[in-house]
């Protein structure tokens, strides 16, 4: 790996022995939590997890195989939410000499869902201290920016190859309460409101969806955190979508891995990256062998 400040279990990157125009982004569903993480925690572990999206890795287990490269956070997003911006935190949650640099937070930041997750409901504050200066540096040196340039490095070899890149961001959600935006959808395809994918793609994603026989929607109540934001730019040719999968699709009530349901997402999930990667944005399908 070229990313000097990677330490060597925090991300990775799988790639096929013949990459695709797609990449597979998966930064939740890490399950590795640092000594420096568990001795700065006032909570158990099991709380802590309770921020991943639990074993949605699985559904990507046929990713590489359908030619996407997959980049994936092996640590856990208790270290640093690789899908909120660098300055996503609420001022009330740092150490006071960094409380300048986060003077807008949104509804997520101020709820303790920010760049570093600081507080959860029905346990309170995560940590035994607010975050300072030293701790935020090191959390986004060593998990956020490398998984950041992997993405983008990534999808900048797949448009020069190709002319254009898909990035598939894929996280997994709880069950969308009643009388929310989107409730009763278990499957929510997310473009920003169109800005970060062209049509194409969006739509490709929603039929595909759809034959699961599942009720899906688009941009709610999730149109796409701070990864496809980032890094979709339609007009550079770089497409990026977030999908959001209900968990109870593939788990149990216990939150184990249902084998035979996840099994069917991970195939459902690989046709869709076959089929993404034929695609062109002009809707035409690629040559056979695109070099």
């Amino acid at each position: 790996m070229p990313h000097r400040t990677l330490p060597p279990a925090a991300i990775a990157v799988q790639r096929p022995d013949a990459p695709g125009s797609v990449v597979v982004s998966i930064p939740h569903a890490g399950r590795l939590y640092p000594p420096e993480i568990l001795a700065a925690a006032r909570v158990p572990i099991a709380d802590l997890e309770r921020l991943e999206d639990r074993w949605c890795d699985v559904i990507a287990a046929g990713a590489v195989e359908a030619g996407a490269t997959v980049v994936q956070a092996l640590w856990a997003r208790a270290v640093a939410d690789c899908n909120r911006g660098e300055g996503q935190m609420a001022p009330a949650e740092v150490a006071v000499p960094l409380r300048a640099q986060f003077s807008a937070p949104g509804r997520k930041e101020r709820a303790g869902l920010g760049v570093v997750p600081t507080r959860l409901a029905d346990c309170g504050t995560l940590w035994k201290r607010p975050i300072d200066r030293a701790a935020l540096h090191w959390r986004l040196e060593s998990l956020h920016r490398p998984y950041h340039a992997a993405i983008a490095e990534e999808l900048a070899t797949a448009r020069d190859r190709f002319g254009h890149a898909i990035l598939i961001d894929l996280h997994s959600m709880p069950s969308i309460p009643s009388g929310q935006p989107g409730h009763g959808a278990r499957i929510v395809i997310g473009d920003r409101f169109g800005t970060s994918a062209g049509e194409w793609l969006s739509d490709l994603l929603l039929d595909s969806a759809a034959r699961l026989g599942v009720a899906v929607t688009r941009n709610q109540p999730y149109a796409g955190g701070h990864i496809v934001r980032t890094h979709g730019r339609p007009l550079a040719g770089i497409h990026a979508v977030q999908i959001e999968i209900d968990r109870s699709l593939y788990l149990h009530p216990d939150k184990s891995v249902d084998a035979a349901r996840s099994g069917a997402l991970a195939r459902w999930f690989a046709g869709l990256i076959d089929a993404a990667g034929q695609m062109r944005p002009d809707g035409d399908m690629l040559p056979l062998a695109a070099e």
